[in-house]
């Protein structure tokens, strides 16, 4: 067994002389536990958050997502598509036509964005899932055109879930010149009507904003023959939809872009990650902050075995060895700090996933969940312990190193 590290082990376990360096040892175990310990269960919380905003998108937006690079409208029937469309992996094909317009219902107004489906959405998301009312899902009949609302566009219009007089829908006319004597004649207007149904995401960018309607609608109002604006796409439970997603954009090549669901709420994401990235930083500043009252411990340590240390030297012991001993201790206060705090934050955690111990306050349903989120991720164990362990190796090198030419003078 290599001899430095015996004899910290030994002095971590053995009882030393002044009680006080043992109260201290255990206080900088601690110190360091609860720094890994904020750590693990911070980056969790994180996920979890970060989980339950995916699986809200999820539900509304298609597991790939083509667009055209330049431009917001293209056919979708060049031979390149249909290679596309032939793919084996693929499961539900839907073509979709997204546009602005301004939707009046009696005498209040909103702008909105007008996203026309083809019949075979429900099959493409989970969409049953958010809807709320005592209607269904449907977009059009022989007769008339539905619109599916968001619940917060509900409320600024005023319609209530299940409105009987039609919306109103104005957008301008393609390649016409607004006439400033008869606006207007410059607008196409066209009439939605309620299904009895809404649909919740709890994200302000879909509920405010959205209308699902038919996609003959959508070209109807906004002049359009067979283009779409995006082609929605389902795989086969067994797919793999990063292999597809690039099987696709090499097909179609260049001029497409192909986006899977975290791609396609980038800006989200990217936001949600930097949150992480700097709690991680500013948790790793404490931990390096607790990582330093292990100097303290380590100081009293070498004092209190100075009759130990002449001993070694007696028995040939040179300066060098004598140093990797208490570096040993320092790390091995470290290690045990993090493997305690990994321990406790894991437990932690799994006791607030099961049973929501603290809670997001309220009450009163004012939030989407009621305790926080957590959703541990081994990778991010993996870090915090590695984190744990390099700060606390570099913060008792140079103490140690130090300490040790100005305690232990021969």
């Amino acid at each position: 067994m290599n001899l430095p590290f015996y004899i910290a082990r030994r002095y971590l376990f053995s009882k030393k002389k002044h009680n006080a360096i043992n109260i201290i040892s255990g206080i900088s175990v601690c110190g360091v536990a609860l720094a890994t310990l904020a750590l693990v269960c911070t980056l969790s919380v994180f996920n979890g958050f970060q989980d339950m905003v995916a699986g809200f998108f999820t539900a509304f937006d298609p597991e790939l997502k083509i667009t055209v690079r330049e431009g917001k409208v293209f056919e979708p029937d060049s031979p390149d598509f249909q290679k596309v469309r032939s793919l084996p992996e693929i499961k539900v094909w839907t073509e979709t036509l997204e546009e602005n317009a301004m939707v009046q219902y009696k005498d209040r107004q909103a702008m909105t964005i007008i996203k026309g489906v083809e019949d075979n959405f429900d099959q493409l998301t989970s969409i049953d899932s958010l809807l709320y009312g005592t209607g269904e899902f449907i977009l059009h009949d022989s007769i008339v055109d539905y619109g599916v609302l968001g619940v917060e566009l509900i409320s600024e219009l005023g319609t209530g879930i299940q409105f009987v007089d039609p919306l109103q829908v104005y957008a301008p006319k393609r390649n016409v010149r607004v006439n400033m004597a008869n606006p207007s004649a410059s607008f196409n207007r066209d009439y939605l009507f309620s299904p009895g149904v809404v649909f919740i995401v709890n994200q302000q960018k879909y509920d405010a904003g959205y209308i699902l309607t038919s996609l003959s609608f959508a070209r109807r109002l906004f002049d359009y023959d067979t283009e779409v604006s995006a082609i929605e796409l389902k795989l086969k439970s067994d797919a793999n939809v990063t292999a597809v997603q690039k099987d696709i954009s090499r097909i179609l090549g260049d001029g497409f872009v192909v986006q899977n669901r975290y791609q396609q709420q980038a800006d989200v994401f990217r936001i949600m990650e930097i949150e992480k990235f700097i709690s991680y930083l500013f948790l790793t500043f404490i931990l390096a902050i607790a990582c330093f009252n292990v100097i303290g411990s380590l100081s009293m340590l070498i004092i209190d075995k100075r009759e130990d240390v002449a001993t070694l030297r007696n028995l040939g012991a040179d300066d060098s060895l004598i140093g990797r001993i208490f570096l040993f201790e320092g790390r091995l206060i470290s290690a045990f700090g993090a493997f305690a705090g990994i321990v406790l934050g894991l437990l932690l955690c799994f006791v607030q996933q099961h049973f929501g111990l603290i809670s997001l306050g309220g009450g009163n349903g004012s939030f989407v969940v009621d305790a926080y989120p957590v959703s541990v991720h081994a990778t991010d164990v993996l870090l915090v312990f590695v984190t744990v362990i390099t700060v606390g190796f570099l913060s008792v090198w140079y103490p140690v190193h130090y300490l040790t030419r100005r305690l232990l003078k021969k």
